[in-house]
């Protein structure tokens, strides 16, 4: 804790301070000294005792030099902390700015901010500083408004690397809307990928009140949502709607972003008779629902005639509904091959809804490329090219069990999500998608080590997959309206 209140320390103290900070600054260059010539050169590093020294002078205000008051709009009190200008200069332009003519300055932050000056503070002495979820945005800003920038790089990586860590109140939407506001377009494509590939557990969290008009409609353009089903998806979209409230129009762009036609008829008709949302607006998305009951009331291929089918109204999301794909745990993925098998349902549309597509599934861990397979050496018979295990890499192939003439005017885009189940909720930590004519995705777990218990990669060494198989149609023959 900083010294608060007592006479500033003699200043024979400052000299200590200068001499412990240039010390600092130069161990790391002595240890990189080139003493390879001689062997008995050792390196000697009390750097911890240092920085320990370094935290003293803060805590107890050795040779203080400056004082910093932190007041706050809802206190009267302030907060001293006796410092040094020389360390808080090396590490911050603005505060070599306000000491530069002056010992004692006062400064204004809110609450959040002023709550966490200490732990900013002591940062600018050690280096180093540890902080919890909710505490990611006051520290940022307070790096931020101080131009610490090697501070507020460390904040944002620690925000998109904690992105599914557990919250009570949830703090990925927080993020993005944060992101958004700083312009840092690299937190907030993190945050909105993990929100789209999370999306049904952020849809049942106090999350979702808070999501913005800008961020919920960055979402509904989106087709690798992941979530059970559109339905799903809608009865969600109503509960924000008749929470927030928004102007009609927005509503009205809102609902139009629905993929009506991935909803089954017998629900759409429920919809249209319990929804009071969908009733206020009925006018605006009237054609979107026709165009949706004759989706599900004609052939695809006779409905592809005369309808555009290649717009995202008709492309499927990553729905983990059973009759969109399966589930598969692989205990041990590094051991050996393995396989197995599953069914789909042709297409969304009703016309297909009792044909089925049975797909086969081979995992293997080590599969080899040609250029790496063994082969036979000319200089000694019979003998092998050693092949490393590590040389091999993780490989996924999805083909279906058969071929038929309903496949006529229908591609399956197949999409494979990496990650664990907790709380009931699927958190998906990497997602693979396969090229439309392929039958593997040619990256698949590239990165993954499967040979250690402790890859991210892995669940208590199991391999967490969700296979997903998205049906698209497509026009065959354009018929002139």
């Amino acid at each position: 804790m900083a010294r608060l209140t007592g006479a500033r320390p003699a200043r024979r103290w400052g000299c200590a301070a200068t001499a412990f900070l240039l010390l600092l600054l130069t161990v790391q260059a002595a240890q990189k000294a080139d003493l390879s010539s001689d062997a008995t050169a050792a390196t000697i590093n009390h750097s911890l005792t240092l920085l320990q020294r370094l935290q003293e002078l803060l805590q107890n205000g050795n040779g203080s030099d400056s004082v910093l008051r932190v007041r706050t709009a809802a206190s009267d009190e302030a907060k001293v902390f006796h410092t040094h200008q020389l360390l808080l200069s090396l590490q911050s332009e603005v505060f070599e700015s306000l000491l530069h003519n002056q010992s004692v300055v006062t400064l204004h932050e809110p609450p959040e901010t002023a709550a966490l000056f200490e732990k900013f503070i002591r940062y600018l002495y050690c280096g180093g500083v540890s902080i919890l979820l909710h505490q990611a945005i006051p520290m940022h800003q307070l790096a931020s408004k101080y131009r610490v920038w090697g501070l507020q790089r460390g904040v944002a990586d620690y925000m998109k690397t904690h992105l599914a860590s557990e919250s009570s109140q949830g703090h990925v939407v927080g993020w993005y809307h944060y992101a958004v506001r700083i312009g840092d377009v690299a937190l907030q494509e993190s945050c909105l990928q993990f929100l789209a590939w999370n999306l049904s557990a952020v849809l049942g969290s106090t999350e979702w009140g808070s999501v913005s008009v800008e961020l919920l409609l960055l979402l509904l353009e989106r087709s690798d949502l992941v979530l059970h089903s559109e339905l799903e998806l809608y009865t969600a979209v109503e509960s924000w709607l008749s929470r927030r409230q928004p102007e009609g129009p927005v509503a009205e762009r809102v609902l139009r972003a629905i993929r009506y036609p991935m909803i089954a008829p017998s629900q759409l008709f429920r919809l249209q008779a319990q929804s009071v949302v969908l009733a206020r607006h009925y006018s605006a998305v009237q054609d979107l629902l026709f165009q949706a009951f004759q989706f599900h009331a004609a052939s695809p291929l006779h409905f592809a005639k005369y309808f555009d089918v290649n717009c995202s109204m008709f492309l499927p999301r990553n729905y983990l509904a059973p009759s969109w794909g399966s589930q598969w745990v692989i205990n041990n993925p590094a051991r050996d091959d393995r396989s197995t098998s599953f069914q789909t349902q042709l297409g969304p549309s009703s016309h297909d809804a009792g044909k089925r597509v049975t797909w086969n599934v081979l995992f293997s861990p080590r599969w080899l490329p040609v250029s790496l397979r063994p082969v036979y050496s000319d200089s000694v018979s019979g003998a092998v090219q050693p092949v490393r295990i590590e040389d091999g890499r993780p490989r996924l192939v999805i083909t279906p069990a058969m071929s038929s003439p309903d496949f006529a005017g229908v591609s399956f885009q197949k999409t494979v999500l990496v990650g664990v189940r907790q709380q009931g909720r699927v958190l998906v930590k990497h997602a693979y998608s396969f090229h439309q004519s392929s039958d593997e995705a040619a990256d698949f777990l590239a990165h993954a080590d499967l040979q250690k218990r402790t890859s991210e990669y892995l669940i208590d060494n199991s391999l967490h997959l969700h296979i997903i198989i998205k049906p698209v149609y497509h026009s065959l023959i354009k018929v002139k309206k």
